[in-house]
C-alpha cells in the first residue's frame, strides 16, 4: 500500500510515517522501481507495534533502540527481551500511579456529591419546614 493509504489505516500522517521511518523507529520502508515507498504486511506491523507503543508512552528513544537491536539480528533477542521488560515495567509504574490519582479524584468527587446531597436534603427540610409554618 502507498503511504497515503497507510496514512489512513493507521490514522498517522504522511509526514509522521516519513518521519519514523527517518529516524529509525520503523526499518526502512521497502519501495516500488518508481522509488514509492511500498507499505506491505511487514511494514504495516511495525507502524501497528509503534503506534501502540507511543500511545502506552514509550520513549522514541527506547523504541529506536529496539528496531536497531532487531535489524543485528538473533544475536539481540536477550536485550531486546529486557528492553521490552523494562518498558513494561514503568508502564506498570506509571498505571499505578495513573490508578492511585482517579481513585483520589473519585473520593473528591464522591465527597462533592454527598455534599451535594447534604445542602440539597437541607433545602428540602427548610422547604417543608416553611410550608407547614
Amino acid at each position: 500500500m502507498t503511504i497515503a493509504e497507510a496514512s489512513r489505516k493507521y490514522d498517522i500522517s504522511a509526514d509522521t510515517l516519513r518521519y519514523y521511518e527517518r529516524i529509525g523507529l520503523i526499518p526502512p520502508v521497502p519501495r516500488t522501481r518508481g522509488g514509492v515507498r511500498d507499505y506491505g504486511e511487514k511494514s504495516c506491523g511495525w507502524i501497528q507495534l509503534m503506534k501502540c507503543m507511543r500511545a502506552a508512552g514509550v520513549q522514541i528513544e527506547a523504541l529506536i533502540e529496539y528496531v536497531d537491536l532487531f535489524q543485528q539480528g538473533d544475536a539481540t533477542l536477550d536485550a531486546r527481551k529486557a528492553l521490552l521488560v523494562e518498558q513494561r515495567d514503568q508502564l506498570v509504574s506509571r498505571m499505578a500511579e495513573m490508578q492511585a490519582s482517579l481513585d483520589l479524584l473519585n473520593q473528591k468527587i464522591e465527597r462533592y456529591e454527598q455534599g451535594m446531597m447534604t445542602a440539597e436534603q437541607q433545602l428540602r427540610r427548610l422547604h417543608t419546614e416553611r410550608e407547614d409554618a
